[in-house]
């Protein structure tokens, strides 16, 4: 059919014409590679973690040729390393020497030390929505279980007073650490392995925190005369708790990343979280008709004993045993020992009257407080560290 036959103009169409500029037309020895080869995986084989999380932020020590692309006001720029006292291998050699087409370089694979480090959770975001979403989900099932089964009726007078005021106060300390210790401490890490795993800390203490309070309000609506705002009058003027908040005011205001994750990992939960809640809490609920208060603080402990302290204990170890480092790591995780196990302790020694509050008593105080001693003692000799003496105090 002609043009005059159509009445329209006939168009043509520009063939494309290929120049080998475009993305992926070059062949290098790795085209075909199916997967990623700047790390060295842990295992035998690379995993999906490793993937999505190994080198993701970037080292200027490794790629970043022209150094930090950002800054602070201050002019330093990224991620230092002196953030921390704390050394690893690579943390002390000089910045490699920078011009076009050195990619960085200077002398072989810098700052491995921090870069070894990863998370036996294998934590990233997907991880993180997977496993709050089912912790929230069963602690909403084993609430509407209780309050269509009437469960909260058979609480004595003792323990509702007990956990409208001593509950609602541990919230705080959740609250405070997950949000301005944690949080605080994942931007400061140096690498992507610390940051996934220090912010999903964070996220587990901020997620207790609204697990707490949203116990709270139901406890509110379930049980007639439930105090819900009691726990801030004991937070803010309960003799028993003012060396608890004390202390966690303390842990917010460390500047030093690590000694901040040091310090309430490995010091002030095993001492201090895990006393109250397992030793006490958990002890004290079901002799006191309460079945439910144990599944939301469960799932705290889990939260800590399961994966917080899990992340903990391999990145101190490669600290402690640094093929360069390792005895300026432990003659520091000394020092900080022995300012925060004494603050611990004494915090946990001023808990003591809450184990005569409830009408059925839990173990005696001394008993858990040396049962915390003791699972301190093993943290401490898993990181390669001596006892410290203040522990006898």
């Amino acid at each position: 059919m002609t043009e005059t036959q159509t009445g329209a103009q006939a168009r043509s169409v520009p063939k494309p014409v290929f120049t080998d500029a475009e993305a992926g037309a070059k062949v290098f020895p790795d085209s075909d590679a199916r997967r990623f080869n700047y790390y060295i995986p842990a295992g035998r084989k690379q995993s999906h973690y490793e993937d999505v999380t190994v080198e993701v932020q970037p080292d200027t020590r490794h790629y970043l040729s022209q150094g930090w692309l950002y800054g602070f006001s201050d002019g330093v720029g990224g991620y230092p390393l002196n953030w921390t006292a704390l050394k690893a291998w690579g943390s002390d050699r000089p910045e490699p020497k920078r011009f076009p087409g050195s990619g960085g370089k200077g002398y072989d694979w810098p700052a491995l030390g921090w870069h070894e480090f990863r998370d036996p959770n294998e934590e990233w975001e997907l991880t993180l929505y997977r496993y709050n979403a089912n912790v929230v989900r069963q602690l909403n099932q084993n609430i509407d279980n209780a309050r269509q089964a009437k469960a909260f009726d058979l609480w004595n007078t003792a323990w509702v007073r007990f956990v409208e005021r001593n509950l609602g106060a541990w919230m705080h300390v959740d609250h405070g650490l997950g949000l301005y210790l944690f949080a605080n401490a994942n931007r400061r890490a140096p690498t992507n392995m610390h940051n996934n795993a220090i912010s999903v800390n964070s996220m587990h203490r901020i997620r207790s925190a609204q697990d707490l309070a949203l116990y709270n309000l139901t406890l509110s609506e379930e049980i007639n005369g439930f105090n819900g705002t009691a726990h801030l009058e004991t937070w803010n003027s309960e003799p028993a708790w003012q060396g608890v908040r004390e202390v966690a005011e303390q842990l917010t205001a460390i500047d030093d990343w690590c000694e901040a994750i040091f310090a309430a990992n490995v010091v002030f939960e095993p001492l201090v979280g895990e006393l109250f809640r397992s030793h006490l809490v958990m002890h004290a609920a079901p002799r006191n008709g309460d079945y439910v208060t144990p599944t939301v603080v469960g799932a705290e402990e889990y939260d800590y004993a399961e994966r917080d302290l899990r992340y903990t204990r391999p990145m101190f170890q490669l600290l402690t045993t640094d093929r360069e480092f390792a005895d300026h790591n432990r003659e520091l995780l000394m020092d900080w020992m022995a300012v925060w196990v004494p603050r611990a302790l004494a915090a946990a020694r001023t808990l003591q009257p809450l184990w005569s509050q409830p009408e059925a008593k839990p173990p005696r105080f001394e008993d858990g407080l040396d049962a915390a001693k003791n699972r301190f003692a093993g943290i401490v000799t898993d990181l390669h560290l001596d006892i410290p003496k203040e522990l006898a105090q």
